[in-house]
């Protein structure tokens, strides 16, 4: 990496949450302002600093230098101090500025440093605007050295501001009694940068921090694999391989986590299979089962008649026996599973299920997991078709406008490449259900094992018929 040395004179933009700053600095021996951009908590006009990282050329802005640290070096002239009070400390301007300098030259900055009870004897201070300059200039010198301790720990200037944002000015001891938090606890930051931090810090491998972020590590990545747990063997295997230690240390590790609620271990198995959750994937898919057995539940009204004479897609195809017996499956239940592989007459099956509805004067609402699958649903039947996320009127990061306590309005909902859904967002979707509603799921042939794996260890869906094209 390259080092510039350089004044921030006009900062064009900054992102108080993540950092993110344009700069304009000027250098010696540069003409023309120097455009800076890189991550900083908190940039302030007049701050003198050091920027290391590389130059590079923007189609249209021109040579720009991209900084991936920096250090703040304070100002050796009496108008750089003024500059660099006025711009960086909270209630002092140019005017107070120049007079503190004035008073005290420069042994300003160490005045401020050593003896700041004397800035108060300055004309125009009163008690009250010194408990501000006070209080910056306390919380500026903390940024400066929590930066400077995490970037000498192998923090980047971008997670060092993260970790500032989230912690403040207690972010350093944070980080000296336990660094996994960041792993928990700032999104974005994954075990492997936590880790490597914690190498830094002088970590043991064995510490308990470290065997207890490997572990929930390893069961999301399992979870991006599709498992909502992980058996105990199974776990141990691969946090010991990706911890690098003894597999008999995790054991007691693993049941600590339990205790404090961090995993859950469900032994319904049998004895010698215990499946081990994070929290957030065994209550989703509790609540999944036991929502879909709620519906089964309840009774619905059988306003349709069925009469296969009548079972014509819109386009004039006569279905086959077995799509008959789908329409009528569909009809007749409250939840169907419609699965089969590409041609097998999934689509046409669910025209001629969407038909039936639609001649009984049903609600119909059409969804599925992606943009380009509700496309698709919309341009096959003709009807609107939403993604999920849409129709659960989702707001970010996480929580959705339909739900529980303000469901879905219809009477019948079908829901195409279902195999495609996590069990998170299946668990948010069956909560938006009212328990009148009519469920079909459509999707390939893992569909139907995604069904019955995800909730038959809990519940006996007698009456949730799976069809098969």
């Amino acid at each position: 990496m390259e080092k510039l040395q350089g004044v921030i004179e006009i900062i064009t933009y900054h992102n108080e949450e993540n950092g993110y700053s344009i700069l304009k600095c000027s250098v010696d021996r540069a003409e023309d302002l120097i455009a800076v951009i890189g991550y900083m908590p908190e940039p302030a006009v007049g701050s003198f600093m050091n920027f290391f990282g590389n130059w590079q050329m923007h189609s249209r802005y021109g040579m720009q230098f991209h900084f991936e640290k920096f250090e703040e070096q304070l100002p050796t002239t009496n108008e750089g101090i003024e500059r660099y009070l006025a711009g960086k400390i909270k209630g002092i301007g140019e005017v107070l500025a120049k007079r503190i300098v004035s008073r005290f030259g420069l042994k300003t900055l160490e005045i401020f440093d050593n003896d700041i009870e004397q800035i108060s004897k300055i004309p125009g201070i009163t008690k009250k605007k010194f408990a501000v300059i006070s209080e910056s200039w306390n919380n500026n010198r903390e940024i400066s050295k929590i930066i400077v301790f995490l970037q000498s720990y192998g923090a980047t200037t971008n997670l060092a501001t993260k970790i500032y944002n989230q912690y403040g000015v207690g972010a350093a001891q944070i980080l000296k009694n336990n660094p996994y938090k960041l792993a928990d606890e700032i999104w974005g930051v994954g075990f492997k940068t936590a880790d490597e931090i914690a190498k830094n810090l002088g970590f043991e491998k064995e510490n308990y921090h470290r065997l207890r972020s490997g572990i929930i590590y390893t069961l999301n990545k399992l979870s991006d694999e599709g498992h909502c747990f992980a058996f105990k063997d199974t776990l141990v295997d691969k946090s010991a391989e990706l911890l690098d230690v003894d597999k008999e240390i995790l054991t007691p590790a693993i049941n600590q986590m339990a205790e404090k609620k961090d995993i859950i271990l469900d032994f319904s198995f049998d004895e010698n299979k215990i499946a081990i959750y994070l929290p957030i994937y065994y209550y989703s898919e509790i609540g999944a089962a036991s929502r879909l057995v709620n519906l089964l539940d309840e009774e619905r009204d059988d306003f349709l008649n069925v009469d296969e004479n009548n079972f014509y897609s819109p386009r004039g195809i006569k279905y086959s026996p077995e799509q008959i017996f789908a329409i009528r499956a569909a009809i007749e239940n409250k939840v169907l599973v419609l699965t089969g592989g590409p041609g097998t007459g999934k689509t046409t099956t669910t025209l001629g299920i969407i038909s039936a509805y639609r001649r009984a004067g049903a609600k119909i609402l059409l969804a599925a997991p992606t943009g380009r699958a509700a496309k698709r649903m919309s341009e096959v039947t003709q009807m609107e078709a939403k993604t999920i996320h849409r129709l659960l009127e989702a707001h970010p990061p996480a929580s959705f406008g339909k739900n529980e306590y303000n469901q879905l309005q219809g009477d019948v909902l079908i829901v195409d490449e279902c195999s495609m859904i996590d069990i998170l967002l299946m668990n948010s979707l069956l909560k938006a259900i009212p328990d009148e509603m009519t469920l079909i799921l459509v999707g390939d042939s893992t569909s139907k094992r995604w069904c019955w794996k995800s909730f038959s260890r809990y519940f006996k869906l007698r009456r949730c018929a799976v069809h098969s094209t």
